[in-house]
């Protein structure tokens, strides 16, 4: 994500509440990364979370690495995403995305992305809090059956929500239409994101520079 604030706070019409959002080209999991959230007067704020929901009631946050992405065919009935679905909802703020296609035994980096505009994941959020109750926020990223560019190199691919749904995606309400919502999910813009070969250098995480999103022959 290397979208300066002021524009994420203008896709999102929301309020920065971290104090800063460092650029970052190589997120990793348990990294954090900007998402948006609701408040319960309809308030977006923009802030960071780590990557990979912690749900309160796990023992350790170290289960947020197995939960990075949820597939949006289960979201809803899901134990381990089921509450965050119907009272947490998210966008996870991004402008591009890395998948990796296997080539003479090679991982091969592409990323995805809608020609430099930012632009919102549908994600989940949790708040888990420990013995002595330090809050940590965390989120993970539903994914669905890959279109367009992605599908030749990955089965799946994130859910990029269309600007006109984030307001109804982040609505808090008592009552979830959950066949609503997944009308949101199908109405993704997956179709239109292009793709980029990029370097190889995207594969270690050590690496975190703004080659790693320059286009490549």
């Amino acid at each position: 994500m290397v979208t300066p604030a002021d524009e994420l706070i203008e896709e999102f019409e929301a309020t920065l509440v971290a104090d800063a959002l460092p650029a970052q080209y190589n997120i990793a999991p348990t990294a954090e990364a900007p998402i948006v959230v609701s408040t319960s007067t309809g308030e977006r704020r923009l802030g960071l979370a780590k990557f990979g929901l912690i749900p309160h009631w796990a023992k350790s946050p170290r289960e947020g690495v197995k939960m990075l992405n949820a597939r949006a065919e289960t979201v809803a009935k899901k134990p381990a995403y089921r509450d965050a679905f119907r009272r947490h909802r998210c966008l996870v703020a991004a402008d591009g995305f890395y998948e990796w296609e296997t080539i003479e035994k090679k991982k091969v980096p592409h990323r995805f992305h809608l020609d430099g505009r930012p632009f919102g994941f549908a994600g989940l959020w949790a708040v888990w809090r420990d013995a002595e109750d330090k809050k940590i926020s965390s989120f993970t990223i539903l994914t669905c059956p890959a279109v367009g560019a992605v599908a030749a190199v990955h089965d799946r691919m994130p859910v990029i929500l269309p600007r006109e749904s984030y307001g109804a995606w982040l609505e808090r309400t008592d009552e979830v239409d959950e066949a609503a919502l997944m009308k949101l999910v199908e109405g993704h813009l997956g179709s239109y994101l292009i793709d980029s070969r990029v370097s190889p250098r995207v594969n270690s995480v050590k690496n975190d520079d703004a080659s790693l999103i320059e286009p490549i022959a």
